[in-house]
């Protein structure tokens, strides 16, 4: 799998990443009686599989649950083979004060750093919600004084919309993880533009927009309607360009010249291949793209799966 350089981080990392939010909680679009989380054997078979694919590029949090904890006894005698990924929470609701903030972040680093077993994360993220605001203060103390002292390689920002987006690149930010989809475009009007000239790392979340750019939008409720309607659409626009709707949100995605790894989440080793193949086929044609930017979702609060009702 090609390679590209993660921003002004240098670091080199595989088209697609795994996201490992499914390894330890439930998480997405399922059917009735469908787990969506696997057992402990199964999450390795999944990471080493990741690895052996040319996946690099391996993300977790500590809020994602056990996901740390199973990576680590997993995948951590290969550690030389991938670039990882982690996060601290946003305290921002919590109005500590800047000395109990700072060692708020150092104990989540700490932590982190014992679940993974390993020295040193290379990407520690602020994992920050939709109204959530970044402290530039505190926080970005804090993890300065890890990458100090090692723990960390670079800070970054994991953010939802444009207003956390920009704050993060004025901030000083290496990185930053956006939600970005065939779907919710907007991160093309300033968001890529302004990383791409200050020489951000750009890792994207949500390219399946939790599972509704798969066969399992069917299952949304019709409370949603205006988001179904759309992925309907693009379904749609089946041809023999794309075999499929995740084919087309990847494709997509990754054609954009000022994101560098998109990550598939998931906990099925078929989903994970797949991915990994989508990345392989090149851009769409400049017709589909236009078919593409002619649908739009009317109603915007479900680009956001934070709004969903389920």
């Amino acid at each position: 799998m090609e390679k590209r350089r993660l921003g002004r981080t240098g670091l080199m990392v595989s088209e697609i990443s795994l996201g490992t939010v499914e390894l330890g909680l439930d998480y997405g679009i399922r059917p009735v009686g469908d787990d969506a989380r696997p057992d402990e054997s199964a999450a390795a078979v999944l990471l080493n599989r990741a690895l052996d694919a040319g996946i690099n590029f391996i993300d977790t949090a500590r809020a994602y649950g056990t996901s740390e904890e199973v990576i680590g006894r997993a995948i951590a005698g290969r550690r030389g083979e991938y670039v990882l990924a982690s996060k601290v929470s946003c305290f921002s609701k919590e109005n500590l004060a800047p000395d109990a903030l700072r060692a708020r972040v150092t104990k989540s680093v700490e932590e982190s750093l014992r679940a993974l077993r390993t020295d040193t994360i290379d990407v520690m993220l602020v994992h920050a919600g939709p109204t959530d605001t970044l402290d530039a203060g505190p926080v970005w103390e804090a993890l300065q004084s890890e990458r100090e002292r090692g723990h960390i390689r670079f800070a970054g920002a994991s953010v939802y919309g444009e207003r956390g987006a920009l704050e993060a690149i004025a901030t000083g930010y290496d990185c930053l993880q956006i939600a970005y989809s065939v779907l919710d475009r907007r991160p093309e009007d300033r968001v890529l533009k302004e990383a791409a000239a200050q020489d951000v790392g750009i890792v994207v979340r949500s390219v399946l927009l939790k599972g509704a750019l798969t066969h399992r939008y069917r299952d949304l409720p019709d409370s949603m309607a205006s988001l179904k309607r759309a992925v309907e659409t693009m379904n749609g626009m089946a041809s023999n360009e794309v075999a499929s709707l995740p084919e087309l949100a990847y494709r997509y995605v990754l054609a954009h010249p000022a994101v560098h790894t998109t990550l598939v989440g998931t906990a099925r080793v078929e989903e994970m291949e797949a991915a990994v193949g989508y990345a392989t086929r090149g851009a769409l044609s400049g017709d589909l793209v236009s078919r593409i930017h002619s649908v739009r979702v009317d109603d915007e609060r479900w680009l956001n799966p934070g709004n969903w009702p389920i």
